[in-house]
């Protein structure tokens, strides 16, 4: 695969969202593949990644211009990212406990290597269980996080990302019940949220890598 073939689409932000958070964005692909087992190449690619964060680049990384973006991201939304860690800041934080990047399975292997190169967080849904664009806005009155009487509640105005029928997920937060892939899965829609600060093809390299990765698996 090369990031010619690879078929981006925007997402769309609702306009009380953008002129509050100018700058903000998605982007999302749609790739044929399923969850299982990583193959030896993108256990590879953990390993390597595992050796370019050393003690020193961990401490350092946050003023790269990218987590430095999230990060300012995070206050203006009223995260402390001292407390609840970026994306990028929270797989540093655990290769240094482990000593390593874990390999656990695709999706989540793709997802953290294509999180780490670029420090951009990349998501992943099935892409069966998601109806129309995906874009960013803020939870309704008495919205819930998915469907159904079982799916918690939501505060009237949290960021979320939704579909055309519910909210998907909460912005860098949880998914909504059932949108995750699964083994059953065959379609992954990959997703990244873009910050002001942000260079478009950054979060396009991002789900080139991710993409990429997924391509390995055959």
């Amino acid at each position: 695969m090369t990031a010619g073939e690879l078929e981006t689409r925007a997402g769309w932000v609702a306009p009380e969202v953008r002129a509050e958070l100018p700058g903000l964005g998605l982007l999302a692909t749609l790739v044929e593949a399923r969850p299982g087992r990583s193959p030896r190449a993108v256990a590879r690619r953990l390993w390597m990644l595992s050796n370019r964060y050393t003690g020193a680049r961990a401490i350092t990384m946050r003023e790269e211009p990218v987590p430095r973006a999230y990060r300012a991201f995070f206050r203006q939304i009223g995260l402390n990212p001292d407390e609840r860690r970026t994306p990028i800041e929270a797989a540093v934080l655990e290769r240094m406990r482990r000593g390593g990047f874990p390999v656990r399975g695709l999706p989540d292997d793709a997802l953290l290597a294509a999180t780490v190169d670029t420090g951009v967080p990349v998501l992943a849904l099935d892409a069966d269980h998601v109806e129309g664009d995906v874009g960013i806005r803020l939870a309704g009155r008495r919205e819930r996080l998915g469907v159904g009487e079982r799916a918690p509640a939501l505060p009237a105005g949290q960021l979320v990302f939704a579909d055309a029928r519910q909210s998907l997920g909460v912005l860098f937060g949880d998914l909504a019940d059932g949108v995750a892939p699964t083994p059953a899965t065959q379609r992954i829609l990959l997703v990244v949220v873009r910050v002001a600060g942000v260079p478009a093809v950054i979060a396009e390299e991002a789900l080139w890598i991710a993409a990429d990765l997924f391509s390995l698996a055959g």
